[in-house]
């Protein structure tokens, strides 16, 4: 959806509303660039659910059940992220900009609910900031993704910058968290997982350990 661009002085002064028109600017005036950014506003978590899973197979090679540990609590971190967000966004009730700027640029359908913070950036900040516990390099591929997901979704219009922002610091902030109290706790049920017959999710086999198991 299209319309004409709206001026800046419709808008009250404060930085958030004109960085938000900026990047709508941005948009109208890059319209190649509309398909990469509604996927990555829509369905860009798929890559955070594939980072997730490669730092679990990197934990796992390294035998290591406190990074498992570390790697299930960026899946769950993410989620009681997205929980506490919740009874934010309606406290702060805030209208998604294209509600509250009728002719802002708008390419994606999308509810009219609160939009601070945004759900997006929360997981994405949870997921990030696990990832990069677990291996910096991966972690530093997954902060790229993180961001460029929150700049996606002011980008098709749906978020102003402070929503994404918010989301970001919010989620990280929860995985940091977890990581000095929830994560110890996780460690020790991987590490008695690792007794079990579900070891296999948890360390991957020695050389001598496959080549046994391996034997008739």
């Amino acid at each position: 959806m299209t319309s004409a661009a709206l001026p800046a002085a419709a808008l009250p002064a404060d930085w958030n509303r004109h960085a938000f028109l900026d990047v709508n600017q941005f948009a109208r005036d890059t319209s190649w660039l509309h398909g990469v950014m509604e996927w990555f506003a829509k369905d860009g978590v798929v890559l955070l659910a594939i980072a997730l899973v490669v730092a679990w197979w990197i934990a796992r090679r390294r035998r290591s059940p406190h990074q498992v540990a570390v790697a299930v609590w960026g899946a769950l971190g993410a989620l009681v992220a997205l929980a506490i967000a919740q009874p934010i966004s309606s406290a702060v009730d805030e209208r998604r900009p294209f509600v509250a700027i009728p002719k802002a640029l708008l390419l994606i359908r999308h509810s009219s609910d609160p939009g601070f913070p945004s759900d997006h950036a929360t997981a994405a900040g949870a997921v990030a900031c696990a990832v990069f516990l677990v291996s910096w390099q991966l972690g530093a591929i997954t902060t790229l993704v993180a961001l460029l997901i929150a700049f996606s979704r002011v980008y098709v219009g749906v978020h102003y910058p402070q929503d994404v922002l918010g989301g970001l610091a919010l989620g990280a902030a929860v995985v940091a968290l977890g990581y000095f109290v929830i994560v110890p706790l996780l460690a020790r049920i991987a590490e008695w997982l690792a007794t079990t017959w579900l070891r296999p999710l948890i360390s991957a086999p020695t050389a001598s350990e496959a080549a046994h198991d391996s034997q008739p």
